[in-house]
This record gives C-alpha cells, sequence and structure tokens, in this order.
C-alpha cells in the first residue's frame, strides 16, 4: 500500500467513524480489501495524529471521539 492509499483509507475511516458505520476491524478489512491488522494499524496512526477515535462496542463500530457517549 503506498502512501497515497493509506491516506485515503483514513480519511473513508475516518467518514465511516463519523457516521457510526465502521462495522468491526474485521468488517472494516473486508470492506477496504486489507488485512484487520492494517486496519488497526491504520487506526493506531490516526490516534498517533491527534484524531480521537475509539471502538464501540454496543455500536460495533469506530466513532470519533465526541460521539463516543
Amino acid at each position: 500500500m503506498n502512501k497515497f492509499q493509506k491516506e485515503t483509507l483514513k480519511v473513508r475511516l475516518l467518514k465511516l467513524a463519523m457516521l457510526k458505520s465502521t462495522g468491526a476491524p474485521a468488517e472494516l478489512a473486508l470492506r477496504f480489501e486489507i488485512s484487520e491488522r492494517s486496519v488497526k494499524r491504520i487506526v493506531r496512526e490516526l490516534r498517533e495524529e491527534g484524531t480521537d477515535l475509539r471502538y464501540s462496542q454496543s455500536r460495533r463500530s469506530y466513532v470519533t471521539d465526541e460521539d463516543y457517549q
């Protein structure tokens, strides 16, 4: 995966998180056609960049921190 593809996936993941519709990491990996490990790596990178991103068990989706409640 090149840098452009990774940045594109980050934007897509954030948009889905705002809609609370990413699904579980395994589902997101299938949707993005990447490994679950890559999904978790991208999430970690977003967090390191300062994005408040959490996984909500009740919603079964990543959500932005302000939507977490």
